[in-house]
């Protein structure tokens, strides 16, 4: 289907469950949804603030930051563009339990509520879509957790830099700082980290971004500091 319209438009008639649905679903889709834009260091979505539907990142980079512990904050995910982001928010209908903070000048899409649910109810492929993203969604959680509490500053930045964050693309346009704040690292130490990867020849430097160079030898270090 050939869509001209929105950038918001077009990345949802990219989607793959997308196709499955019916004209009229699909009308109604490419119509609700709409964006919003933040600079760099603006709150987008307050915690506490009510449910407003399904999340994307047509554009930028987002990090998505608790704020329970008053002594500290503490990064939970970064989101690139071309990914999705609270599906639990939306599923229970709930106010943000995080904010969500651009890291760069950032364009979200948001499908509405109302949508989500009726797309949630009736739709097995955005279904079967919801199901994944939410197992990566776990499973990144859960290997950042066990990174606070256990690993090396090199392993964590090597973390953030793996597939499991950055799924699709190995040269990232990533810099040193928003890499610190996603790790929850200083300036100085992503430093020697990124130092200690690139002379170890599993990332490249150049110009602020940072490339992958060898994903075996990424995915190998990250599997020796595992079992260490």
């Amino acid at each position: 289907m050939f869509c001209l319209a929105s950038p918001a438009e077009r990345f949802i008639c990219r989607q793959p469950w997308f196709a499955s649905l019916e004209a009229k679903l699909q009308q109604e889709v490419r119509s609700g949804v709409y964006e919003t834009q933040g600079a760099k260091g603006a709150v987008l979505l307050p915690a506490g603030s009510p449910a407003q539907g399904w999340h994307a990142v047509l554009s930028g980079l987002v990090m998505l930051r608790s704020t329970q512990h008053r002594a500290r904050t503490a990064a939970f995910i970064g989101v690139p563009d071309g990914e999705w982001f609270g599906e639990g928010t939306a599923m229970r209908a709930e106010a943000q339990r995080y904010e969500v903070i651009a890291l760069r000048p950032t364009r979200l899409l948001c499908l509405p509520l109302a949508l989500f649910e009726h797309l949630h109810a009736g739709s097995l492929e955005f279904n079967q879509y919801l199901a994944q993203h939410i197992n990566l969604r776990l499973g990144q959680a859960l290997t950042i957790i066990e990174a606070g509490r256990t690993r090396s500053a090199e392993q964590r930045v090597a973390l953030q830099l793996s597939r499991l964050f950055w799924r699709s693309r190995r040269r990232l346009d990533i810099t040193q700082e928003e890499l610190g704040q996603l790790a929850g690292l200083s300036r100085q130490t992503i430093n020697r980290a990124l130092g200690a990867l690139a002379a170890a020849g599993i990332v490249g430097l150049d110009f602020g971004r940072v490339a992958i160079l060898d994903d075996t030898a990424l995915d190998q270090f990250l599997a020796t500091a595992a079992s260490a």
